[in-house]
């Protein structure tokens, strides 16, 4: 690899995985659960999932990409060839690259909200009604020039920042981006809780409410950082092969779980205060972000700065993630198998990425009433945006998971999995055992129980 395709140390590659890790559900997703599922009885199962799943997988992500010194496919084919298993396991990389770019897709359009949310808050400041917020909302989603317009900004923005390479160009973003959202959501949740409604938000998020806390909402943490984090998409593998030697992997991956969950316990102390103090309500899921959420500013002192520091810190969320999803595609598929420059391979990719996320931009207006997959039961009533959002969250995704925790468990042996996070044979073949029995039990446990759940009823 030439010198731009490494990282310049432990730092840079430590704040882009954990550009990887944060989103958009970190911000919103994370802390409405909690919320709405028990309190501290669900960061409890919520940490045990990120012990026993996503460690673990992040971990054989890790090894797999610095022993495979390639692309996710090219890595595990490599690997299963030398330890006499099938070239066919580069499928299972595959899988996480399609994932990644069906993602992306659909990702650029709502990072493209936040841009558009963003300048809206700057010029024409924050509504003030219910009817008015909804009517914002509205008028965005209603109009396809407008999505396509912030689409268009947010997927060049992540195209030209890839192209630079990864030195250069991600790293050299993640060490100005991931500080500085940090620093942005703490002085936020400062803010909040000094002139919000402190006291509700903490029993909220952290009280501990036997009432509120299910067999659901148990199996629901469980999956929460599996799904947040990305473990299972390959990201790991991708960014790996850039890690020098002096790269501890084991520190590399609490650190970004750690941060990770600072950041998502901050979004909840950004966030809820000030829902809470408007007599909002905190269970509105996405819809809290871009019609309530604006409600709430306008009620605080300097409401229309506060509303600017939140849009445009959730614009650096999702632009550090469409940064890892966007690197994914274009190191596997484009650069090492078709030997193209990284700039061909970003402008490619991102276009492509671009062209499909005409689905979702769309699914909002001249295509709201088309049912791509009204043969499917459950999926009757979705539209093409909904359809992709469940097809790569709760069937690529952890598919892509459960395969990794199958190859590091009975094909990798644990001898690799010893010498590339720098740990004794026993400590790697407790990791195997793990990825052995444990990780695909819980994938499936969390993927499949739900559904059985619904189908009883209960």
């Amino acid at each position: 690899m030439s010198q731009e395709e490494h990282w310049s140390g432990r730092i840079g590659f430590t704040l882009a995985t954990i550009g990887s890790a944060v989103g958009l559900g970190s911000i919103w997703k994370f802390p409405y659960e909690v919320g709405t599922n028990g309190g501290s009885a669900f960061v409890f199962c919520y940490l045990a999932g990120l012990v026993i799943v996503v460690l673990p997988l992040m971990l054989a992500e890790f090894s797999i990409g610095r022993r495979g010194a390639a692309d996710p496919a090219t890595a595990l084919a490599r690997i299963a060839e030398a330890h006499g298993g099938s070239s066919s396991w580069a499928l299972a990389g595959a899988l996480g690259v399609a994932t990644g770019f069906l993602i992306l897709s659909f990702y650029a359009v709502i990072g493209g909200w936040t841009l558009d949310y963003a300048v809206g808050v700057a010029i024409l400041g924050v509504p003030s009604s219910s009817a008015s917020a909804q009517a914002q909302f509205d008028h965005l989603v209603a109009s396809p020039l407008r999505m396509l317009v912030s689409q268009t900004l947010f997927m060049t923005a992540t195209a030209l920042i890839v192209a630079r390479g990864v030195a250069k160009g991600i790293e050299a973003v993640c060490r100005i981006l991931m500080p500085l959202l940090i620093l942005m959501i703490a002085a936020l949740a400062g803010f909040s809780m000094m002139t919000g409604e402190s006291a509700t938000t903490l029993r909220y998020l952290f009280g501990f409410d036997l009432d509120r806390f299910t067999v659901r909402g148990a199996l629901e943490a469980l999956g929460l950082g599996f799904f947040s984090i990305g473990v299972g998409l390959s990201l790991m593998i991708t960014y790996a092969p850039y890690a020098g030697r002096e790269v501890n992997l084991r520190q590399a991956a609490l650190m970004t779980l750690g941060g990770d969950t600072l950041i998502s316990f901050l979004a909840g102390m950004a966030i809820f205060p000030i829902v809470f103090r408007a007599g909002l309500d905190p269970a509105s899921g996405p819809g809290l972000m871009f019609i309530s959420l604006p409600i709430g500013f306008a009620r605080l002192p300097f409401g229309q700065l506060w509303a600017l520091a939140f849009y445009i810190l959730l614009f650096i969320a999702a632009l550090a993630s469409a940064i890892s999803l966007l690197e994914l595609v274009v190191a596997c598929w484009l650069r090492q198998r078709l030997s193209i420059s990284r700039i061909w391979a970003s402008a490619i990719a991102s276009a492509a990425c671009w062209v499909t996320g005409f689905l979702t931009v769309f699914s909002f207006n001249h295509l709201k009433d088309w049912r791509p997959l009204r043969a499917v039961p459950s999926l009757g009533d979705a539209n093409a945006y909904e359809g992709l959002d469940h097809l790569t969250s709760n069937l690529m995704l952890p598919l892509g998971g459960l395969l990794i925790a199958i190859f590091a468990g009975w094909v990798m042996p644990s001898s690799v999995l010893a010498a590339e996070l720098g740990v004794g044979q026993v400590a790697a073949r407790v990791l195997q055992a793990a990825l052995r029995y444990v990780v695909p039990a819980a994938i499936a446990l969390a993927t499949a129980a739900p559904l059985v759940l619904s189908a009883v009823g209960w």
